[in-house]
């Protein structure tokens, strides 16, 4: 009896301490249920929505500075290395019965004179003539383009020439080949067709092909001589700045005779045109652009006694004239002390012209002749 008794004893000692225990924690829990009450209630946690993933931004490419040969003529970048190459400079016939002209498209520089009769004439300057095809019609030699193909130190091709011409070629130590009154006529042919359409005069012609097979059989020398380089500087961005806007010029070489050039914006170009029509290569039927146009003032005379009417162009001496391109122009000079040296251009502050890269035309016409020029 005792011992169950202890047992009873033992049980309500254990309830009474159980009954403390949860009484303690419900106040516990009361009183932090209470402090909780009394704070403010935070604000939601909102977690940041995880932005979708972005490629980064490529870094612009940048193009490696070109450093292969490049054309001295033009600028622009070469298959191979011809800078050191003499050009081949080419008498072009102009005369309206004889266009299309053929090759014309491939020329580095094309350089328009007045000759007698109020037509004007060409000289087709190619510092490599690869990929040319034909290219003609071929004339005559007059004295002023020898003086400027001698400038280029340039394999000279033409077919006769004037008297004084003759005498400047005897004068002079430049190579020629004459396909008229030359030994060396391995290049020369008459093409069939003009010749059928045009007449045998305006029908003589050369191509690429017979050029770069026979003279380096001439003994002749290829490359410039040691100390000669191009003086024509080339630039990205060559279109004057803050200058007059110039979208059409013609020039006026005769009262019959005039060249146009429209720029246009898409090509950054000039397009030629002449005798009313779009100027084109009778080749492939490609438009005759350019990069850079120069018109230069220069005195023009008819020589006394010569019973053709032949003229004197000064291309040595100093002169006035304009610079195209980007759709712009500005005046400049023109120089040049001899016969053999070439043209040097200066602008109004005496800094040296920098041609833009690409082909290069040049008009060469009276101080008395005008140009035109439309914004």
């Amino acid at each position: 009896m005792k011992i169950i008794l202890s047992v009873i004893a033992v049980i309500i000692v254990l309830a009474i301490a159980f009954v403390t225990i949860v009484i303690a924690n419900e106040g516990e829990d009361k009183a932090v249920d209470e402090y909780l009450a009394s704070q403010p209630s935070p604000s939601p946690s909102v977690s940041p929505s995880p932005s979708p993933s972005e490629e980064p931004s490529p870094s612009p490419s940048v193009e490696p500075a070109y450093t292969g040969p490049v054309n001295p003529l033009t600028g622009l970048p070469a298959d191979t290395e011809i800078s050191n190459n003499r050009p081949f400079a080419i008498m072009i016939n102009n005369i309206r019965v004889a266009q299309p002209q053929i090759g014309i498209s491939k020329a580095d520089i094309i350089y328009e004179i007045l000759v007698e009769g109020g037509i004007t004439r060409m000289m087709a300057v190619f510092q490599d003539v690869t990929g040319a095809g034909e290219i003609g019609s071929i004339r005559s030699a007059r004295p002023y383009f020898v003086d400027i193909a001698l400038g280029h130190d340039a394999l000279y091709i033409h077919a006769g020439g004037s008297p004084d011409a003759y005498s400047k070629l005897a004068s002079t130590d430049i190579f020629h080949l004459d396909g008229v009154n030359g030994r060396k006529q391995d290049i020369f042919f008459r093409d069939p067709a003009r010749k059928a359409t045009m007449g045998s005069v305006h029908s003589l012609v050369t191509t690429d092909e017979l050029i770069l097979k026979h003279v380096p059989t001439y003994n002749v020398a290829l490359e410039h001589p040691s100390g000669y380089a191009c003086n024509m500087t080339f630039s990205d961005s060559a279109a004057p700045a803050g200058s007059i806007a110039a979208q059409t010029i013609t020039a006026h070489f005769s009262s019959s005779k005039t060249t146009t050039f429209t720029y246009s914006a898409e090509s950054g170009t000039y397009d030629v045109s002449q005798y009313k029509a779009a100027y084109i290569d009778g080749n492939d039927q490609s438009k005759i652009s350019v990069a850079n146009v120069l018109i230069l003032h220069t005195t023009i005379n008819v020589i006394s006694g010569d019973a053709e009417g032949r003229i004197d162009v000064d291309v040595t001496g100093s002169g006035t004239g304009a610079f195209f391109c980007g759709g712009k122009y500005e005046e400049i000079t023109w120089s040049r002390k001899k016969s053999t040296d070439q043209f040097s251009f200066t602008l109004a502050d005496g800094s040296e012209l920098v041609f833009a890269k690409g082909k290069t035309y040049i008009c060469i016409i009276s101080n008395n002749d005008k140009i035109d020029i439309k914004e």
